[in-house]
């Protein structure tokens, strides 16, 4: 179709009915799109459009939307119009628009935020974290599964908590959600939590299993999940992992225990750093005290199980004399060779158990009394 010839304007002026006013619109919108305007000419089409948008006609509003959607040259003040009209208006400027503010989509969100306007603004090529947030907060399950599948949606990880708030146990939403690119560590801990729920009540729903032992199935997995989670991220998601562990009492004897049988030193310092309210710098030092007097005294504060101690301590032997001798080891020998020292250590106190796997090695060394222990 050519661009608004003069012909176009005299039909106008003869005939300005609906189907008139919407064909010239069209094709001043497109000329719009495809022409260098000289600045009088420029002016005067924006003009024009603002006319237009006050339009009483739908159809002729519904023709500068489909063909002004993607110009980055449309005015501000015509684009909001636009995106604030009926939908089959506003949908075309919500989803590509680029000329919209992240204030005007928040705006638009907070007071006219219809699913089919919020679906829109889910799919756009890019979502400002403000906007994904607003999403969140207004959306339904399937819109939010849509924002988080969009890899142009900015989601900081506030909104992302709320997205498991509202909608953990969705799989509609888990899916993208675990899937993103980037994940921080508290999400991808919350999504582990939830997948374990979800796992324990299939658990007793399906089988003959008593809530003990399924929900004794349901830690070991999130346990394992977790520490796996924390291998080589930063010490700052580290600091958050360990702290969101503790304000949800999961901050446990097992996992600080199961983290250092993991070879995840890192984990377990921030652990007891957390858990003795001391700076990580200090507890590395008092951790890796030559005597291992540093190691017993932070222990006393972190008030973990006393008789846990001879087994946290073999632990951190094996992991020095490894990085000593600079051997490359497999996590499952490493783990298997940490388990032994701890047998080793426990045998040396007198006492002896029959199993060498390391969930029954969690189990019985956290109840063992501290009394039947002599620790030095």
């Amino acid at each position: 179709m050519t661009g608004l010839t003069m012909e176009d304007v005299h039909r106008l002026k003869t005939d300005p009915s609906p189907a008139v006013r919407a064909g010239t619109a069209a094709k001043l919108a497109q000329q719009f799109n495809t022409t260098s305007l000289a600045p009088a000419e420029l002016a005067l089409a924006e003009q024009i459009f603002r006319l237009m948008v006050r339009d009483a006609e739908v159809r002729v509003r519904e023709a500068l939307s489909a063909n002004l959607r993607a110009n980055p040259r449309l005015p501000h003040d015509v684009a909001v119009s636009l995106a604030r009209d009926v939908d089959s208006v506003a949908l075309p400027i919500l989803s590509a628009s680029e000329v919209l503010t992240a204030d005007d989509l928040v705006q638009i969100i907070n007071s006219q935020g219809s699913p089919s306007r919020l679906d829109a603004i889910a799919g756009r090529r890019e979502v400002d974290a403000r906007v994904s947030d607003a999403i969140v907060q207004n959306g339904s399950e399937t819109i939010v599964a849509k924002l988080l599948a969009n890899p142009g949606a900015a989601i900081a990880e506030p909104t992302l908590h709320k997205v498991v708030d509202k909608y953990g146990h969705s799989e509609i939403v888990q899916e993208p959600l675990v899937h993103r690119d980037t994940l921080p560590i508290t999400i991808a801990e919350r999504l582990v939590t939830r997948v374990a729920e979800h796992l324990r009540t299939h658990l007793l729903s399906n089988h003959k299993i008593s809530s003990d032992i399924a929900l004794e199935l349901v830690l070991q997995t999130r346990e394992r999940a977790t520490v796996g989670l924390a291998m080589g991220v930063s010490e700052e998601s580290l600091t958050a992992l360990v702290a969101q562990l503790q304000d949800n009492n999961r901050l446990t004897g097992s996992i600080v225990l199961r983290a250092i049988c993991m070879g995840n030193l890192r984990f377990f310092e921030h652990a007891l750093a957390r858990l003795a309210e001391l700076p990580i710098g200090n507890t590395r030092a008092l951790i890796h005290d030559p005597g291992a007097r540093g190691l017993k005294t932070i222990w006393a504060k972190t008030r973990l199980p006393e008789g846990t101690y001879p087994a946290a301590q073999a632990a951190l032997s094996v992991i020095a004399q490894t990085e000593l001798d600079g051997r490359d080891l497999d996590p499952e020998r490493y783990s298997r060779r940490i388990i032994e020292r701890i047998l080793t250590q426990y045998e040396s106190a007198g006492l002896a158990f029959d199993n060498d796997d390391l969930e029954y090695l969690l189990a019985k060394v956290t109840q063992v009394p501290a009394a039947s222990l002599a620790v030095h």
